[in-house]
C-alpha cells in the first residue's frame, strides 16, 4: 500500500512535461493524493487523454495547458493562469527534459543551445515565477528532475549531460537562497527509468542486462518508483530536507 501524504490533499501543484512517461505518473500520484494539479506539455492529444484518465480513476481532474516550455515567456505565463485558477502553487516539479543522443563532433551551437534551453533554463525560470507566491506564503517545494546519467558520466548525449548536472547546481543554489523564507529545494535523480519512450528507442536486451548489471538492485525502475520519491520530497515528511539529491537508480555503479 502506497503512502498517504495529508498535507498535499488540496495543494496545487504545477509540474512541467506532465504528459507522459515520468511526468505522467507524477501528475497521477499527486492527483491520486487529492492534490489540485496543473501540468503542461507539447502535445495536446496525450495531455487531454491523461486528464481523462485520471479523473476517471480519482474523481480529481487535473488541468493541463499546452506549452513549449523554450518558450520561456509563454511557461510563465502557464504559472500565472495556474496560480489565477488554482491558487498559489505549493509544489513545483521541473521534468520536462529532452534527452536526444547526439555526438560531439556533430552538434552544431543551435542543438547545444536547444538542450540546455529545454533541460536546464526552464528550471531557473519557473523557480524564479513561484518563488514570489511561496515566500508570501512562508513554504514552497521546488522538485527538480536530474539524471544519473550526470553522476556516471555516460557518453552519447554530452549537452544532455551538461544541463542534468547544472541542475545539481542550480538545486543547491536555490535552496541557499530560498531557505530562509522556508522554501526547500530538492533534485530527483532517476536512473535509466522504462518509459516507452525508453522502450520504443534505446531499451536492447544487451543494454538493459548491462544496466542492471551495474546495479544493486536487479528489477528495472519503473515511472511510479520515481513518482512515489516526489511526494515524500513535496511532503511535510520531508520538511527539514533541502538542497540534497534523492537517487533513485537502484544502486547504479
Amino acid at each position: 500500500m502506497l503512502s498517504q501524504y495529508n498535507d498535499l490533499k488540496d495543494a496545487t501543484v504545477f509540474i512541467t512535461g506532465g504528459g507522459s512517461g515520468i511526468g505522467a505518473a507524477f501528475v497521477r500520484a499527486f492527483c491520486r493524493q487529492g492534490a489540485r494539479v496543473s501540468f503542461v506539455s507539447l502535445a495536446s492529444d496525450n495531455g487531454d487523454a491523461l486528464c481523462d484518465s485520471i479523473e476517471s480513476e480519482t474523481d480529481n481532474r487535473p488541468w493541463f495547458q499546452a506549452c513549449d516550455i523554450t518558450d520561456t515567456e509563454h511557461l510563465k505565463t502557464c504559472i500565472q493562469d495556474t496560480q489565477s485558477q488554482l491558487g498559489g502553487i505549493d509544489i513545483l516539479i521541473n521534468n520536462a527534459a529532452r534527452d536526444t543522443r547526439h555526438r560531439l563532433d556533430q552538434l552544431t551551437p543551435d542543438q547545444w543551445d536547444e538542450s540546455l534551453n529545454t533541460n536546464l533554463r526552464p528550471h531557473f525560470f519557473t523557480a524564479q515565477a513561484v518563488a514570489p507566491a511561496m515566500k508570501q506564503r512562508g513554504r514552497g517545494s521546488i522538485i527538480n528532475v536530474g539524471s544519473n546519467s550526470s553522476l556516471l558520466g555516460l557518453s552519447g548525449y554530452p549537452a544532455y549531460v551538461t544541463a542534468k548536472a547544472g541542475i545539481l547546481g542550480l538545486t543547491k543554489a536555490l535552496a541557499r537562497e530560498l531557505g530562509p523564507d522556508n522554501i526547500r529545494v530538492n533534485a530527483l535523480i532517476p536512473g535509466w527509468v522504462m518509459t516507452e519512450r525508453q522502450k520504443a528507442l534505446w531499451v536492447t536486451p544487451e543494454a538493459l542486462e548491462e544496466c542492471l548489471a551495474q546495479q544493486c538492485l536487479k528489477t528495472t525502475i519503473s515511472e511510479e518508483d520515481v513518482a512515489n520519491s516526489a511526494l515524500f520530497l513535496a511532503s511535510s515528511a520531508s520538511a527539514m530536507i533541502t538542497g540534497q539529491s534523492l537517487i533513485i537508480d537502484g544502486g547504479r555503479v
